[in-house]
């Protein structure tokens, strides 16, 4: 009997699975829904609603902390628990979020919202402005990444009557003046770009029409988007305008107070901070200005006003090394604060520009392993007096959220995640697979003291777009494997920033197949090592490491027993034709170049998939509200696979945009529906 197996290598546009690509056609769903049912009754049931029931406690935990940003005098959060699952939006001050039960101002209640209107509402953003009690709400529809925005009042906490109003479309605002918007929107007739993004910066003014508000720059169809953000740290206000020509390149204008705009002399590959007359600058590409060269992933700074005025002359205020990479810098109250990773361990310097040169000095009382993030608790930079905010935390220590105030003080405890999980006789331990090229590949293992060469374990990464993965503490994982006899383990691949630049272009473009391949080596490291065997090793990634999860089912099956492949990227060959898609090209390559479909067509699996291999059991789940990565590329994978006899599931909750749900009760479902998979095809019976 012949396998129908398009599309393939030698057709690759001959699909006959087009027509999941119709999110709401009529067939579609109806193949969703019957794919829903198969695979909650296969893998649902009591020990489904069990897990599911626990982890959403542990999400809904009222002494969870409560992250927030300081607007103005007031502390915000947004809130999610049971009684309240689509969030409150709610303020208090800093003393009172100092107290271990503060008190909180409720400022909307999204779930009475959604109620009262019949839209199926959460908060997505909010964009105020220093001095005013006027906001933007970008409200979102399930999860997705278009919104609708509306003006809000936080004195009178409700809605303005005639105020700003904008239907859905992808983008946002921030305030130049009390009537006046600047607006990043997609909404519009010839406003979007090929990727679904703004393709203007207009100024749209209290009272008028939006479709009247002034274009004040506009870029082409075929970059990712443009964007304006207005800044008032310096003497007089000003806009800064990014033109995203792809993912990694843009070019930077600079707009004065009397509508002046100018391009700065700059390369495209940067990342750009500036705060009042000072800017700091990471290079992505060797760079030559005024005879002298600055390296990849050098940090530069110096006077925005010297620079206008021609001067060249920055400073060094950070050098890289093959193991010592930047992952962000931000300004707070004139300082420049520098993330760093060294070795994988993080490190933070605070550089302080004057008339006289810059200081440099390391950010103190902050842990030197395990996992560190740094943020200034203003939203506004104008607004900060320095005070940072810092989060801490390991695999099995809960987060621990500090306050360094003016950024100089010795860290405080804020507030203290709860334990949910028992770490009793678990260690973390850090080691190096040797990839298929001979270089090091890092990973995590966090388990059992003792190998029994049996583990059950579950691999995670990502390896794309110059993240940096990090081994937080995970409350699903820890109540869901660890506590129950498990090993998690957590790469990473080349494709990421952890090692700067290099390390991410290595794993992009057609550099993308050697980070699945350090995947795999990572596999083989755990049987190699006595951890386990291929059969107990389930592994799940998503968005991107859809693409890796899917290149380990038809490339090194034989290393994995079971595979969960999450809100995923996977068709190479129409990737770019699919929602946000073409945004993506810097990543990945342009399929209708020939010379770059050459490289794409080794890792679509949707195209390598061949009859009679002993793939293992794979569970692909998506969401229809994911208005990012397209939920087609989930459902063909899984139709092609399933026609061609082998073990597929599917699942696609309405909600949830690019992520597992729209509140604490669907994220914890969509996991549990995992977890509950893998167990069963590696052969693992746990406690539930």
């Amino acid at each position: 009997m012949t396998v129908d197996d398009r599309p393939t290598l030698s057709a690759p546009d001959d699909d006959p699975w087009l027509w999941l690509e119709e999110i709401e056609g009529t067939q579609a769903l109806d193949f969703v829904e019957r794919q829903n049912q198969l695979t909650l009754a296969a893998f649902g049931g009591k020990a489904f609603e069990h897990d599911r029931d626990i982890l959403a406690a542990i999400y809904d935990r009222p002494d969870n902390i409560p992250y927030v940003s300081r607007r103005g005098n007031d502390l915000h959060n947004l809130w999610k628990d049971a009684i309240n699952p689509r969030g409150l939006w709610r303020r208090t001050s800093l003393a009172e979020f100092r107290k271990a039960d503060p008190a909180w101002e409720t400022m909307l209640d999204i779930d009475q919202l959604a109620r009262s209107e019949g839209e199926d509402w959460l908060l997505s953003s909010i964009a105020t402005m220093p001095g005013s009690s006027r906001a933007i709400l970008g409200l979102s529809r399930g999860g997705s990444d278009a919104v609708t925005l509306r003006e809000f009042d936080l004195a009178t906490k409700s809605f303005v009557a005639n105020g700003f109003a904008l239907p859905e479309a992808k983008g946002g605002v921030d305030w130049l003046d009390a009537d006046t918007l600047l607006l990043s929107s997609a909404y519009g007739e010839g406003m979007a770009t090929s990727s679904g993004y703004a393709r203007t910066v207009r100024l749209w003014r209290r009272g008028q029409p939006v479709d009247q508000a002034q274009v004040i720059i506009e870029t082409s169809a075929d970059h990712m988007a443009i964007s304006g953000m207005a800044d008032d740290t310096g003497e007089a206000p000003r806009v800064w305008i990014v033109d995203q020509i792809d993912f990694f390149n843009h070019g930077i204008w600079l707009r004065d107070a009397a509508g002046r705009t100018t391009k700065l002399d700059l390369p495209t590959g940067i990342w750009m901070q500036a705060h009042g007359d000072w800017f700091a600058m990471k290079l992505r590409k060797d760079w030559t200005v005024e005879g002298r060269t600055y390296a990849t992933d050098t940090v530069l700074g110096m006077s925005l006003s010297a620079f206008l005025a021609g001067s060249r002359d920055f400073a060094i205020l950070f050098e890289p090394a093959p193991r010592r990479a930047l992952q962000g810098l931000f300004w707070a109250a004139g300082k420049l604060v520098l993330s760093i990773l060294d070795e994988l361990k993080p490190r933070f310097e605070i550089c302080t520009p004057s008339a006289a040169g810059w200081s440099r000095e390391m950010l103190p009382g902050l842990p030197r392993i395990g996992v560190v993030d740094v943020w200034t608790l203003d939203r506004h930079p104008s607004e900060s007096n320095g005070d940072l905010l810092a989060n801490v935390q390991d695999p099995l220590t809960p987060p621990s959220l500090l306050l360094i105030e003016r950024g100089i003080a010795s860290p405080a405890v804020l507030k203290q995640a709860p334990r949910t999980f028992t770490a009793d006789g678990l260690v973390v331990t850090q080691h190096e697979a040797i990839s298929v090229d001979g270089e090091r590949i890092p990973y995590v293992q966090t388990g059992p003291a003792s190998e029994t060469g049996d583990a059950p374990v579950y691999m995670s990464a990502y390896g794309g777009f110059g993240v940096s993965v990090k081994p937080y503490y995970n409350a699903s994982l820890g109540k869901l494997w660890l506590e129950r006899g498990g090993t998690t383990v957590q790469a990473n691949l080349r494709g990421g920033g952890e090692f700067g630049t290099r390390w991410h272009d290595a794993g992009r473009l057609a550099g993308k197949k050697l980070s699945h391949d350090d995947f795999a080596a990572v596999a083989a490291d755990l049987v190699r090592r006595g951890v386990t065997s291929a059969k107990r090793i389930a592994a799940q990634g998503g968005s991107n490491g859809g693409i890796l999860i899917t290149n380990m089912l038809v490339r090194y099956p034989e290393r994995f027993g079971a595979l969960f492949c999450t809100i995923p990227l996977i068709d190479m060959r129409r990737y770019t034709k699919l929602l946000a898609g073409a945004s993506w090209i810097a990543e990945y390559g342009d399929p209708d170049k020939a010379e770059e479909w050459e490289w794409l067509k080794t890792y679509s699996a949707y195209h390598n998939v061949k009859a009679g291999q002993a793939y293992p059991p794979i569970l692909i789940a998506t969401t229809r509200r994911d208005d990012r990565v397209h939920p087609g590329h989930a459902r063909k994978m899984a139709a092609k696979l399933q026609a061609m006899g082998f073990e597929a599931w599917f699942y696609e909750p309405a909600a949830g945009g690019h992520g597992y749900g729209k509140d604490n009760k669907e994220r914890a479902g969509f996991e549990v529906l995992g977890f509950r998979f893998l167990k069963e095809r590696i052969g693992w019976r746990d406690e539930a």
